[in-house]
């Protein structure tokens, strides 16, 4: 078994059908269907996708309401290998709902993003005689385990460094085996610190305080050897920072000319009007946003309006001529022909006017959370836990993100979009990433 840096070993030919199998965990707790179809709409500017989104067949992840409030989202959308840079060099594949490989070079499925901070879990499967790993704060172009990474090891017949141990760098010891079942693995990468629990066992707990230490990279799952298979692959970013105290708008400040208000109401953050936007004080560049919002469309449906909202990020500070020069994580939950990989008017979770979600997840009058992950000119948004856009920004650089790619830090400004504006924001964090690797 080689000790390399790249992860992911793949499952049988079957797929994830095996005689050890166990239950996911978890509840879903989308519902898809709202209670009345929404009105039929106008024709409206969504441009096509890109042409690099698979067909959506959409499932919620198995991450209950509070997992979702608490900011988890799910990496692996069960049926696509959407939102992972996917290797050329092994047969990636999703059979039956899992991740899996098992012809091919060693090779390593990466999420486009660098992470610090964070847990992360996941349920895996290794054939018998197999050699796998999940690769954790990688860096680019990684080659030596006891350097570049920590590999998180997925071998019981491996000489020195066992299922559980971190390659190279940290040996578990008195961990069952196993091959040929399905196990989870929880992961909390904060600081210095690793910990690993298998199941429920704890396993590793490594403060590494070497000069090799890992502060940030991307996560990985390993094709070595053998048949592996993923499933449920899901991601919490630590150590973020409450934008909104729930009593108040500070850090928070009105963009002049806003015909919409704004005000903290009940632990939430009420908008009623528009146009308007209330913006941060503080900028951001690279950063994982987690809002909760609630969009009511009482005043749309009278008005024969959809209910529409926005939080705008990397923007330019606002001014009553130019209120929102910035990116738009659009919020909008309408869906044309009764289909909802339609969405109208770019969808919520889709970049307005640049790429349209792929799913319209959520419903009006309903709480849900929204996500999004900005890291250089590479953007992802999740709605309640479901990924529903990647998309990569070519366009030329230019400080204005209506007009060209920024990368510079921005405010965070939320939108009031017309008269008929009606919705609340509980919650809104942020966890800052590392900046993109140029």
């Amino acid at each position: 078994m080689r000790l390399t840096l790249i992860t992911l070993l793949a499952l049988a030919a079957a797929g994830c059908s095996f005689e050890e199998d166990r239950p996911q965990s978890g509840v879903s707790v989308i519902r898809s269907e709202p209670a009345t179809a929404p009105a039929e709409k106008k024709a409206d500017p969504t441009p096509e996708p890109s042409g690099t989104t698979p067909p959506c067949v959409f499932a919620a992840p198995q991450l209950t309401e509070q997992e979702l409030r608490d900011g988890w989202i799910s990496l692996f959308d069960g049926a696509t290998l959407f939102g992972w840079d996917v290797p050329d060099n092994a047969n990636w594949r999703v059979e039956n709902g899992c991740i899996v490989a098992d012809e091919g070079d060693v090779s390593l499925l990466r999420t486009p993003f660098r992470f610090g901070d964070f847990e992360l879990r996941c349920d895996f499967h290794l054939a018998k005689g197999g050699n796998s790993g999940v690769f954790l704060r990688t860096a680019d172009g990684a080659t030596n385990p006891a350097k570049n990474t920590y590999e998180l090891n997925i071998a019981d017949v491996h000489p020195s460094h066992p299922t559980g141990s971190l390659v190279a760098r940290y040996k578990a010891e008195n961990v069952p085996a196993v091959e040929g079942a399905w196990h989870t693995f929880h992961v909390v990468c904060q600081g210095s610190r690793v910990t690993v629990k298998l199941d429920d066992q704890q396993i590793v707990d490594f403060d590494d305080q070497t000069e090799n230490a890992r502060s940030e990279g991307v996560i990985g799952l390993q094709m070595n050897s053998g048949r592996v298979a993923f499933r449920n692959v899901f991601l919490k970013p630590l150590n973020t920072t409450e934008l909104f105290n729930g009593a108040d708008l500070t850090g928070w400040r009105e963009v002049p000319g806003s015909k919409g208000t704004f005000g903290a109401v009940d632990g939430s953050i009420h908008a009623e009007g528009g146009p308007g936007f209330l913006e941060t004080e503080g900028t951001f560049a690279d950063f994982v946003l987690h809002v909760e919002a609630n969009i009511n469309d009482t005043k749309a449906i009278a008005d024969g309006r959809p209910a529409n909202s926005g939080v705008f990020f990397r923007a330019i500070a606002g001014t009553e001529k130019a209120p929102s020069h910035g990116y738009e994580m659009q919020i909008q939950h309408d869906y044309k022909n009764d289909d909802r990989t339609q969405p109208a008017d770019f969808g919520s979770g889709g970049i307005y006017r640049r790429e349209p979600a792929r799913y319209v997840v959520a419903n009006n009058n309903e709480w849900f959370t929204e996500t999004l992950i900005a890291q250089g000119n590479r953007f992802a948004t999740f709605v309640n836990g479901y990924q529903v856009l990647d998309w990569v920004d070519t366009r030329e650089p230019d400080p204005n993100p209506r007009k060209g790619q920024r990368l510079d830090a921005g405010h965070l400004s939320l939108q009031g979009h017309d008269p008929t504006t009606l919705l609340d924001f509980r919650r809104l964090r942020i966890h800052e990433l590392p900046e993109a690797t140029k």
